[in-house]
């Protein structure tokens, strides 16, 4: 690596190791604060309590995974995270308590989180030329409670021993 290449790569982690610290301690004073001057106003702090998901993700990437989780489910934040009525936002209403583990689906998802991760990488990872990973909307398709997958009639052929089942092969012979 370049001595060019390598001052900037040190420049870049000390300042994401000084933004990462600056926003983990603002997240983990108080969840109402309002952006650092400079931020945009849909600034998300780090997060905090992660049991699945990588630990150092910022706020945005764990909010952009949490929206398509959401878009994939057809739910809204509040399926998994709880309210916290002593802190109110500026709609009026209480905001979320994203660290909070007291609603079982929270759990729920991080139970099919780690089922799709285990399918994706030990299953259709085997798959020669697959590279179509298993996600929450290959069940869910928008829907919390997906309908069972129900085979077409069309589609399900003669079953063994009925009469239109073709004979079986003669054995021995």
């Amino acid at each position: 690596m370049k001595p060019t290449a390598k001052l900037l790569l040190a420049l870049s982690m000390t300042f994401f190791a000084a933004f990462a610290l600056s926003a983990t301690a603002a997240a983990q004073s108080t969840q109402t604060a309002p952006p650092p001057a400079g931020m945009p106003a849909h600034f998300h702090p780090a997060p905090v309590n992660l049991k699945v998901l990588p630990k150092n993700l910022t706020g945005e990437q764990v909010h952009e995974i949490m929206e398509k989780w959401a878009g994939s489910l057809g739910v809204h934040c509040d399926t998994c995270h709880a309210a916290d009525p002593t802190k109110i936002g500026p709609n009026g209403r209480p905001q979320l308590n994203f660290p909070d583990d007291s609603r079982p689906q929270k759990e729920t998802a991080r139970l099919m989180v780690r089922m799709t991760e285990d399918i994706n990488a030990n299953y259709v990872s085997m798959v020669k030329e697959s590279g179509v990973p298993v996600t929450c909307g290959t069940c869910h398709r928008g829907r919390l409670d997906p309908p069972p997958f129900v085979i077409p009639e069309e589609h399900h052929g003669p079953q063994p021993g009925s009469a239109a089942a073709p004979p079986a092969p003669p054995q021995g012979k």
